[in-house]
């Protein structure tokens, strides 16, 4: 095995299961302290605690079609995990290690919440200024395809002849 690959491969898995844990555990948090209750006031309106399921992607979209958004995380799960494993800079397994747990936790979300297998609704509970409302799963997804987008615009090293 490749020495990179194998330096890479704690760093990926234990970037995602550490955003797979944050995640599940705010979720389980939001849960007990947020249901039935108000929205409670971070920065004022602009950042709120408030509990919602979304059977949707982004923006609740699809909402009647959960179990596609379950086969579409299953597969970033697998395609992330294999990009993870692959020889890269470490700015990049960062990156795909972000991307890697918040898709799994979401899928986990699908698969075992209520209403049901594979038709699971995913717990939001930050509202941003109610423009959408996320967990900390979409966090690291948005952080990581950030942060492989700006690495797309770095130069790579070509090796030497």
């Amino acid at each position: 095995m490749d020495t990179t690959t194998s330096r890479r491969v704690p760093l990926v898995m234990g970037i995602a299961v550490l955003v797979l844990l944050l995640d599940q555990a705010t979720k389980f948090w939001a849960e007990s302290a947020l249901t039935g209750r108000a929205p409670i006031p971070v920065l004022g309106e602009f950042l709120q605690f408030r509990l919602l399921y979304n059977p949707g992607a982004a923006f609740s979209i699809g909402a009647g079609s959960t179990w596609i958004f379950t086969i579409v995380a299953a597969v970033a799960v697998v395609m992330l995990a294999r990009y993870g494993m692959q020889p890269q800079s470490k700015l990049r397994a960062i990156a795909l290690a972000l991307m890697l747990g918040g898709a799994t936790t979401h899928l986990l979300d699908r698969l075992f919440r209520p209403p049901g297998f594979a038709r699971g609704h995913v717990v939001d509970f930050i509202d941003y200024n109610g423009w959408f409302v996320g967990n900390v799963a979409d966090i690291a997804l948005v952080g990581g395809a950030i942060l492989l987008v700006l690495l797309s615009f770095t130069p790579t090293k070509q090796p030497a002849s």
